[in-house]
């Protein structure tokens, strides 16, 4: 019998020797371990659902035999037939795509249009109170995109679709329904909600821009047209597409606005389709609807990925005094004033007085102090058929408001906990490719609309796979979807974090015999407060105001504020959804001024990185 012989250290390959080192490495560092524990939990968060809806679209589901001709869960073409070639295609997939396109579209042109002109007033001239307009103008951009459709509805709605009228039919003026629901209105309200985001990229990128270019250009006699056009064009291209690409694919998966504003006129757009067709249990038409808006949601912030990358290019390099050289105005400084100005009244002031107005008037449009009503707050024994107390003495809005702590709470603070995790172990990890795996994964969900991304859980968790047992109904299912669904915030919070920390205070802590418990508690921890706190209140808050991922897993036992006042809406209970609804709003607007206060960070600082 032959010996055998180890093969020696020096002959063995590099892949074998770099494995062996991760392996001994491992055993002091817990990241490798958490790295791939995390990489596997995220697979099946973020990528199984995924995956799930896709497969969706191209098998037959339960229901759709008789249909197909084809037996349950055999592979078909007939859903990607029905929604693209039949003669339900045009009402099922090419209007609702066309609805959404027009929309996005309409939404960049004006939201950088107005953007760009406001940013530049703040950012490059000595316009009349252009600091305090800094910070007020990104006020619209907290608050959630639906609180201006409420708050248009109770203005403009019409008799349509019956119910209570708005306050200029009240006042006997007929509104058109172009003007009261559909494309127009949608439009309006989105460019008011996406303008201070264009306000904070393009801010930021003039502020950083330098004027010592334009200097030299005005020396050499080029003209303002020029200047503009052949100097400050081209530098802040990358922030203009920037804003642009993201204001484009947050349109795609916009749900709340067209729900209010479009569905009453049957103006849909594919969220509202995917929401009517898995309404309907058409969950595979459904399913390719769903696939359509990643896709294009996909397609689009890879762009701006892209674009970030070129970014870099256009950098200028010069003295710190120049950057805040400011255009007078002269006498116009104050008349320049009144266009941020009619911005704030337009998009935050008249909204929230709307709303709360809206909520202590018995009838709509009449201004007169007998009509104004603290009932639908605080009130008993009111004639409404299934609402008879105000809200606050309502069991189903304190039930509501405890599943939206409990559900989001909870959410958050995994969130913020995973992420700080992510944060480690995509810095320790020695293993490249799990860290890259766990860096994208983590990201992955900012690429999908929350619409697509809720239809993608469903199709996942409604059903029994293996041990994991249905969870549709459950809080469970909400939790977990949001923890996925947040992910983005919280994971690159953290990586941001620990990229900045360096691994000696840990190592000279294991060096002294700490456990890795003890480190990550008294030292990982303690350092990382702020970044933790980031990671948690700013899922919380957004979660706060969410209605794509709830609107499709929610059911009336799991209501949080967002559905429960949708509810409302549907029940024509205007005063007290909009109660709710104003309620939301407060907590979002001071719940990021808490997330500036402790992080010590701006909002516009966030949108940097």
């Amino acid at each position: 019998m032959p010996l055998s012989v180890e093969t020696p250290h020096h002959l063995k390959p590099d892949w074998w020797l770099r494995v062996r080192h991760s392996i001994a490495v491992s055993r002091h560092e817990p990241a490798n371990v958490i790295a791939f524990i995390l990489a596997v939990c995220f697979a099946y968060l973020i990528l199984a659902p995924v995956i799930s809806i896709l497969l969706d679209a191209i098998f037959v589901h339960s229901g759709d035999a008789g249909r197909t001709h084809q037996d349950e869960g055999a592979f078909t073409l007939y859903y990607l037939t029905r929604a693209f070639m039949s003669r339900m295609s045009q009402i099922i997939l090419w209007t609702p795509l066309y609805n959404t396109l027009a929309i996005a579209l309409g939404t960049v042109a004006c939201s950088l249009t107005l953007g760009v002109t406001l940013a530049w007033l703040i950012n490059r001239t000595n316009m009349a109170g252009r600091r305090w307009f800094a910070s007020a103008l990104i006020v619209p951009f907290m608050l959630p995109s639906w609180t201006f459709a409420m708050a248009w509805t109770t203005i403009f709605k019409n008799r349509t679709i019956g119910g209570q009228p708005g306050w200029l039919e009240a006042l006997g003026f007929h509104t058109p329904n172009w003007l009261a629901y559909g494309f127009f209105p949608i439009v309006v309200i989105l460019i008011l909600h996406y303008t201070p985001l264009v306000i904070l990229i393009v801010g930021n990128a003039l502020t950083r821009l330098d004027v010592q270019m334009e200097d030299c250009a005005r020396i050499l006699g080029a003209p303002r047209r020029t200047i503009a056009f052949s100097i400050i064009l081209p530098l802040v291209r990358p922030a203009l597409m920037s804003a642009a690409l993201l204001i484009f694919a947050d349109c795609i998966g916009e749900f709340a606005v067209p729900y209010i504003l479009g569905l009453p006129v049957n103006y849909d757009t594919l969220s509202t389709g995917l929401y009517r067709s898995l309404d309907s249990r058409q969950n595979g038409v459904a399913a390719v609807l769903a696939a359509v808006i990643m896709i294009i949601g996909v397609i689009t912030l890879l762009i701006d990925m892209h674009m970030m990358r070129e970014a870099r290019r256009f950098v200028t390099v010069g003295g710190k005094g120049n950057m805040d050289r400011q255009t007078s105005l002269g006498k116009f400084r104050v008349i320049a004033a009144s266009i941020p100005m009619a911005f704030m009244l337009i998009a935050m002031v008249i909204p929230l007085i709307t709303l709360f107005l809206s909520t202590i008037m018995t009838l709509p449009g009449r201004f007169t102090l007998s009509n104004f009503t603290f009932d639908y707050w605080i009130g008993h024994h009111l004639t409404t058929v299934a609402l008879r107390n105000g809200i606050l003495f309502t069991p189903e809005f304190w039930q509501a408001t405890w599943n939206t702590i409990f559900i989001v709470g909870i959410a958050s603070l995994c969130s913020g906990i995973l992420g700080l995790l992510v944060g480690y172990a995509v810095t320790r990890c020695s293993f490249r490719g799990v860290s890259g795996f766990l860096r994208h994964i983590t990201f992955m969900p900012y690429l999908v609309p929350g619409i697509a991304f809720a239809a993608a859980f469903l199709s996942l968790f409604a059903v029994a796979r293996g041990p994991i047992p249905a969870l549709y109904g459950t809080p469970i299912l909400l939790i977990i979807a949001l923890i996925a669904e947040k992910m983005p915030f919280a994971s690159r919070s953290g990586i941001a974090a620990m990229t900045q920390l360096g691994k000696e205070p840990e190592e000279a802590a294991r060096i002294a015999g700490a456990s890795w418990f003890t480190r990550m508690r008294k030292i990982i921890v303690p350092i990382q407060a702020g970044p933790l706190a980031t990671g948690i209140l700013l899922p919380f808050i957004s979660g706060i105001k969410g209605v794509s991922l709830f609107i499709i897993l929610a059911v009336p036992s799991t209501d949080v504020l967002t559905t429960y006042s949708l509810r409302l809406l549907d029940y024509n209970y205007d005063q007290a959804a909009n109660a709710v609804v104003f309620m939301i709003a407060l907590i979002a607007w001071f719940g990021t001024l808490l997330i500036q206060r402790i992080s010590g960070t701006h909002l516009a600082q966030g949108l940097e990185s």
